[in-house]
């Protein structure tokens, strides 16, 4: 890179303010763009920013679309949301529909969803339903084949039918009756497939909607829908701020999930857990995953009597203190550690990581040391 360029380069990153007698303003005509679309947004307290202008912040989508990729196009979206409050980017459906879709524009979408006009709910939900299908492609596959691979059994028949003979697993078990000379295994005992039976394991969500969890809820609703289409995995969810709604009813439909949460609001995980325990009918076959950052606003030493019970009890309680993409999460330290002391695992969970993470809980294994595996720190 020549230094001309290198020079440029910094100009654009350091913007205008940082050359205010204008010696490195961009040559070319596509870098002055950049520059503007930057400026825009970034310098928006010198220069007035995107203002309230409907086609003015509509060419300025069209803008960052042509010069950044989609991830910075993202990011870019979400600090005008942030920066400048224009809230109008949500509030007009030309406008929703320009917005490049992600996981961060779902969770504002529906923060807001009260405040939209009824001529933006339409376009609303078509966003919010672009971005599930985008990220049901790249969770589904991979959680349900971690469902329905640890969630069957069979028994092993000793005197197999012809088409029951296991032959790899026969073949193994009859490796020492080689036979040098005929060049072949003679089998003294067939081993083969019995009656297949299908375990019935009971999984009980519980998400904090709390305005900081707002990315774990979405990611929460489309896993949990995902889980209760699966026979296998009788799920139920609730979510909760400082009241519990019981969505189950709405797992057919991510979309309708979603919108049936209030993002925002104070938190009462101890109210919450306790409807949790209501659900729980089978403890021995009962995952309980809890997903919040453990800032409680309720009866924190109630909460702590409350998980020591229900750990005593048999189910598998795990606690996510966060499922999102970036896994350092911001959470009560002291209540996490006192939880961590009743021997209960509380760690962040990014959404590629939560299918192996059900595959571990469904084969009963001990979830701190897959934590480890995976180089997962457990929260104190």
């Amino acid at each position: 890179m020549s230094s001309e360029a290198r020079l440029q380069k910094w100009r654009l990153i350091l913007g205008r303010q940082a050359d205010p007698e204008g010696q490195f303003t961009p040559s070319d005509t596509e870098a002055r763009a950049v520059d503007d679309v930057l400026e825009a947004l970034y310098d928006s307290d010198r220069q007035g920013g995107l203002g309230s202008s409907s086609p003015k912040i509509n060419r300025w989508l069209g803008d960052i679309r042509r010069y950044f990729p989609a991830p910075v196009v993202q990011v870019m979206q979400r600090d005008a949301l942030e920066r400048l409050g224009l809230r109008q980017m949500l509030l007009q459906p030309e406008l929703l529909e320009s917005l490049e879709p992600d996981i961060h524009l779902a969770a504002t979408i529906l923060s807001l969803k009260k405040a939209l006009p009824a001529s933006t709910h339409h376009t609303a939900r078509q966003v919010v339903q672009r971005i599930v299908e985008q990220l049901q492609k790249r969770l589904d596959p991979p959680l349900r084949q971690a469902v329905e691979g640890n969630i069957h059994c069979s028994t092993i028949r000793r005197r197999p039918k012809p088409r029951e003979i296991d032959w790899h697993r026969t073949i193994r078990a009859n490796l020492q009756h080689y036979q040098p000379e005929q060049h072949t295994i003679i089998p003294r005992q067939f081993l083969g497939h019995g009656r297949k039976c299908r375990q019935i394991r009971h999984l009980v969500l519980l998400i904090d909607q709390s305005g900081s969890m707002s990315a774990s809820v979405v990611y929460a609703g489309i896993l949990g829908c995902t889980l209760a289409s699966l026979p296998s995995v009788k799920t139920r969810i609730a979510v909760f701020d400082t009241a519990v709604a019981d969505l189950s009813e709405h797992l057919h439909d991510p979309v309708e999930l979603l919108f049936a949460t209030q993002l925002g609001g104070g938190t009462d995980i101890n109210k919450a857990l306790a409807y949790g325990q209501t659900l729980i009918s089978q403890p021995a076959e009962t995952i309980l995953i809890l997903i919040t950052d453990m800032f409680e606003g309720g009866n924190a030493q109630e909460l702590l009597k409350r998980c020591a019970a229900v750990k005593a009890s048999g189910v598998q309680f795990i606690i996510l203190l966060a499922l999102n993409d970036q896994g350092a999460p911001a959470y009560d330290r002291q209540l996490t550690a006192k939880i961590a002391d009743l021997g209960i695992p509380a760690f962040a969970c990014t959404p590629s990581q939560f299918p192996d993470l059900m595959g571990a809980a469904l084969r009963r294994e001990d979830i701190a040391e897959w934590a480890a595996r995976q180089g997962i720190a457990l929260r104190r």
